[in-house]
């Protein structure tokens, strides 16, 4: 079994009456990539701002190399390895591609000259290089998707949480993403990734989490879930999963 680099241990947050997460525990094994799923509102954006530093849980903790970090400020868990996209894409508009990418670089470089480096180094890594010199405001969707990526990778992120990195893309702009991000972990990084679009989830996760009112009802591979009952309910209901259960071969 591979390493875990990073875990999340019975994490719940409360917004005064509302618990948003309930109890959460999961693992990401060093190099892998993990998919957290499940239906809108289900809790998956909060789980990352906690594990991110953005918000505080109010109960359980998250350990990264064995260490608690529980209560670190996301500037913090940058300087450890820990970087995030977010689902509404805000580049610096007035900048350009390059040196959009170049503000996250800047974490480890101390020369504009060397973060300016980095910049076209990661932009090689997106398929972003062509589009360095335009202004970030000129980019498509895809585009604008790819920069996020590139702004959290100029970070030299150890572990990386992509938050959707793919809504709002055609189906050929994410089959031109998939292997951008299976590059990624193939470059060593730790990737945990939040996303609705279950074609990439099932060719790109080795282990799949499906998250639902807060609680993960289902941990396994791409073919466990796609199989599971509780998984088909979550996203469509009852009746759909008592459809699914009555189809299944019997002994």
């Amino acid at each position: 079994m591979a390493e875990a680099l990073l875990r999340v241990e019975h994490v719940s947050k409360h917004f005064g009456g509302l618990l948003a997460v309930n109890d959460a525990s999961f693992v990401a094994e060093k190099g892998g990539i993990t998919a957290v799923i499940g239906p809108n509102g289900a809790g998956k954006t909060t789980l990352f701002s906690i594990i991110s530093g953005f918000q505080r849980p109010s109960a359980g903790r998250v350990i990264y190399e064995d260490a608690d970090i529980t209560f670190h400020a996301p500037h913090k868990l940058a300087r450890l390895g820990i970087a995030r996209t977010f689902q509404i894409v805000q580049p610096f508009a007035g900048l350009t591609v390059r040196e959009n990418i170049a503000v996250g670089a800047h974490l480890s470089c101390r020369s504009r000259r060397g973060a300016l480096d980095v910049a076209d180094e990661v932009a090689r890594a997106v398929d972003l290089h062509p589009q360095v010199d335009r202004l970030a405001a000129t980019l498509t969707v895809a585009g604008r998707k790819r920069l996020e990526l590139a702004r959290a990778l100029a970070l030299a992120p150890r572990v990386l949480l992509l938050d959707e990195v793919l809504a709002g893309l055609n189906p050929s702009e994410v089959r031109d993403m998939i292997p951008v991000i299976r590059s990624v972990a193939d470059r060593g990084v730790t990737i945990v990734m939040i996303e609705h679009v279950m074609q990439a989830v099932m060719q790109l996760a080795e282990r799949i989490y499906v998250l639902s009112e807060g609680r993960i009802i289902a941990a396994g591979t791409p073919n466990e879930i796609g199989g599971d009952a509780r998984v088909v309910e979550a996203y469509l209901g009852r009746g759909a999963a008592r459809r699914m259960t009555d189809r299944a071969p019997r002994d």
